[in-house]
């Protein structure tokens, strides 16, 4: 609820006309309250903006190391699979193994010339 209440009242004061008097620098009441309360959700988010910033230092040079090692082959599964909204989401076994199962109201597949039908 209080997420959602930020944005509305957001959205709810620039909607709103402007009939205040100029404060002489070029903004009205409603700008200037505008602003400021935008600085107030700026000087609120500040902390959570650098724990995340601490996370992906943490966390770049795992990421990386991903990339490198499983980018070549996920290119390639990339290039095999035409359309990945019939089959669900990936299964991992007891045995560690990862399955992906096609949908059952997927279409059948029909394996190209010289490939093999596992």
């Amino acid at each position: 609820m209080k997420r959602l209440f930020i944005p509305v009242t957001l959205v709810a004061a620039l909607a709103t006309p402007s009939y205040a008097q100029d404060d002489g620098e070029g903004l009205s009441l409603m700008e200037r309250g505008a602003r400021m309360f935008m600085e107030g959700i700026m000087k609120e988010m500040e902390p959570a903006i650098d724990d995340l910033g601490e996370l992906a230092e943490e966390f770049g040079p795992a990421m990386r190391g991903f990339a490198e090692t499983m980018g070549p082959a996920l290119h390639d599964l990339m290039g095999q699979v035409e359309d990945w909204s019939v089959y669900e989401a990936p299964e991992v076994l007891p045995n560690g193994d990862i399955i992906i199962r096609r949908k059952p109201e997927a279409p059948e597949y029909v394996p190209k010339e010289g490939e093999v039908d596992i």
